[in-house]
């Protein structure tokens, strides 16, 4: 029996997800006395993952040129068949959510998405979970033979386990796809919200999106994702793949700034997940001061600007 875990990644580089989750399935390998297999697809170097405590990789090249659920996750399913494994380990991002469910299907599995610890016990199988967007916790017991556990990122973290490492390949079949992308556009040169440890975001506060400037220049300065409000998207000043919240991206940033928005409970439903969160709004009775762990009432055409100057005479001393 081994512990399958699937590394993502995107353009041949291995996203932060993968050293995570690499992190993760070592130790349930150890708390199952197995070994681990680490599978990548289309994927970066593996003496990376090697960094994190895997021995064996298993790397599998194909003519996919984007993420395509389906396509993944029968090969996840056909690597954990030829390893053994009946446990296998993804992440919890939007395309490990649509991959992990599909998996588990496919390999008549048990499973449990959002996990933030390592199984509290093997015998049963019992991982804590996020739940009710993010406010609550519960325990799930996965009683089927094979179990898929998705982990929620930023949850466990990446940790440095230096191994000597072996990399094998693995011819998969793919499976008629049923839908083909034909061109994909994607913005270059700034960081996106899925990787992002910092993100800056805005709302309708912000007057209009001539003044967005200042919000790019902030989140410039501390390396971060912009984002934004559900109404400033619909608004079209900023694209909608930079609206985060319940009904858009769900964020789970070491540190995430929300300037001028109020904190509809969607939005707070959907960045929950951040560990420290900073609001700064004119509005001092505005609902994000409650979920806040440090707040600033004041006008963010005047605090932004005092605050990139700081944080650039920080960074030069």
């Amino acid at each position: 029996m081994s512990v399958l875990v699937f590394a993502d990644s995107s353009e041949g580089k291995f996203k932060k997800t993968a050293f995570e989750v690499v992190s993760y399935g070592k130790k349930v390998a150890e708390q199952l006395g197995s070994e681990m297999v680490v599978l990548t697809i289309n994927g970066g170097d593996a003496s990376e993952l090697y960094a994190y405590g895997a021995e064996k990789v298993v790397e599998v090249k194909s003519d996919l040129t984007s993420f395509n659920a389906k396509a993944y996750a029968s090969v996840i399913k056909q690597v954990a068949v030829a390893k053994g494994s009946n446990v296998v380990v993804v992440d919890s991002s939007i395309d490990g959510l649509t991959v992990g469910p599909l998996v588990a299907v496919a390999l008549d599995a048990g499973y449990a998405s959002n996990t933030v610890a390592l199984p509290s016990s093997t015998s049963p199988f019992v991982v804590k979970r996020k739940a009710f967007s993010n406010k609550g916790f519960n325990n799930t017991e996965i009683s089927t033979e094979k179990k898929v556990v998705g982990v929620a990122k930023n949850s466990y973290g990446a940790h440095e386990n230096a191994v000597s490492g072996s990399t094998e390949s693995f011819d998969a079949t793919l499976p008629e796809l049923g839908v083909k992308s034909e061109s994909i556009s994607k913005a270059t040169g700034t960081v996106t919200i899925a990787d992002a440890d910092i993100v800056v975001s805005a709302g309708r506060g912000m007057k209009g999106p001539e003044n967005w400037g200042m919000i790019e220049e902030l989140a410039d300065v501390l390396g971060a994702a912009t984002a934004c409000s559900k109404p400033v998207s619909d608004l079209g000043w900023r694209p909608h793949s930079e609206h985060v919240g319940q009904t858009g991206k769900p964020v789970a940033s070491n540190l995430y700034i929300a300037i001028g928005i109020s904190g509809a409970i969607q939005h707070l439903a959907g960045i929950n997940a951040s560990k420290v969160k900073v609001v700064i709004n004119t509005d001092a009775e505005a609902p994000f001061f409650k979920a806040a762990d440090y707040g600033i009432v004041g006008d963010a055409f005047e605090v932004v600007p005092q605050l990139v100057e700081k944080l650039k005479a920080f960074k030069q001393a």
